[in-house]
């Protein structure tokens, strides 16, 4: 028997009437604290951050929510609770639901009136999962693994529904119109109608021999690892794709694409805006007054800097092409790099007499800003 899987509202702690915004708030919150890079060697953090994603991916689709809302997690993931062969419906929320229909429903299409567009190749869902990355990583490119947890066509039967090497049969109720028509009598005269045939579920096959590894859903969930190219210059809230690595098409349909979101650790030295990196420099009053050689860091390391003397605190220098390389290729951004002239203290009391003999014989003459301050008239 599967294992009974939270409710998605509640893996991400939202009321079923929560707004787009409040989800998709409350699914970063959620991955940043449990992502596994910030818990090493916890595989219940690691456990809670796939089952994070797989409910954000899910409400944060208005499809899938709509028919998660309806059906529950069967009408999102066709191997959940299946178990009763082909061909029949299940049951197990006090009604019963026709298979091949939430499998239709899964994968985006819906009953169109006859078996040839409800059979014609239909694309697959995309996946959306998440990424963790350093301030580096994100700024000059990397490669990752991503795991993730995909709807593939079954291996047995590759993707037919049928075992041994047997195929689907047409429909003998419906004769492979995938539709059946009745005909009510009325005071107003004759009016024809068409449904699904119940017996094949509007497909206009049936399968007879269902392949035992899928019980004739022709797919299969499976786990797999993949590998993803970060661009240089990505940024938080970004999304790189991955086409054609989402779940299975159907009918000879493409896969889809797996979304991944783009999130980045806080650096210590840095910040980023755009392309711009932004870096608080501390220095002495002695070397803001004479002027001074300074290292400051850098993505690319250590450069140096002759910063003139009677530099103010606040003081803004630029470094050009020091910052963020251009998403699109079109160069870097620069560093800028905030001066910050610490005032020492603990000052012993032979310092402080030097110190005050210093401010007695600089006045202030040497204090242009303070001086046309009281010159204004306050």
């Amino acid at each position: 028997m599967p294992e009974r899987k939270r409710d998605f509202y509640e893996v991400l702690g939202v009321p079923k009437d929560a707004s787009d915004d409040a989800i998709k708030k409350a699914y970063r919150k959620l991955a940043k604290e449990n992502h596994p890079d910030l818990h090493p060697g916890d595989k219940g953090a690691e456990a809670r951050f796939k089952e994070i994603n797989e409910a954000y991916e899910i409400l944060s689709d208005s499809t899938k929510k709509a028919r998660y809302d309806q059906f529950g997690h069967a009408g999102v993931d066709p191997s959940y609770g299946a178990g009763g062969g082909h061909g029949g419906g299940f049951s197990g929320f006090g009604a019963e639901f026709d298979l091949g229909s939430i499998f239709e429903s899964f994968f985006g299409g819906g009953f169109s009136g006859d078996a040839g567009r409800r059979n014609a190749p239909r694309r697959g869902e995309h996946i959306q999962t998440h990424v963790m990355l350093s301030f580096e990583e994100a700024a000059f490119g990397c490669e990752k693994e991503l795991e993730v947890t995909r709807i593939e066509r079954c291996e047995a039967c590759h993707g037919q529904g049928t075992a041994d090497g047997s195929s689907p049969q047409t429909c003998k109720v419906c004769r492979g119109a995938g539709q059946v028509r009745t005909t009510r009598q009325t005071p107003l005269g004759s009016f024809a109608a068409a449904s699904p045939c119940q017996a094949c579920h509007g497909t206009g096959q049936v399968i007879e021999n269902p392949c035992q590894a899928c019980r004739g859903t022709g797919l299969s969930r499976r786990k797999v690892t993949i590998q993803i190219k970060i661009p240089a210059g990505v940024d938080v809230g970004q999304t790189v794709s991955l086409r054609g690595q989402g779940h299975a098409g159907q009918n000879g349909g493409p896969a889809g694409d797996v979304r991944v979101g783009i999130d980045i650790r806080p650096h210590p030295l840095f910040t980023r805006d755009g392309t711009s990196v932004h870096c608080d420099f501390p220095v002495t009053f002695a070397e803001a007054a004479l002027g001074a050689e300074l290292e400051v860091p850098t993505l690319d390391g250590k450069v140096k800097y002759n910063m003139p003397e009677g530099t103010q605190n606040g003081t803004v220098f630029r470094l050009r092409g020091k910052g963020i390389p251009s998403l699109h290729g079109r160069g870097r951004g620069d560093q800028f790099v905030h001066i910050a002239v610490e005032v020492p203290r603990g000052l012993s009391r032979k310092q402080k007499a030097l110190l005050q003999e210093f401010a007695n014989a600089v006045g202030e003459a040497n204090y242009p800003q303070k001086k046309g301050f009281f010159d204004r008239g306050i």
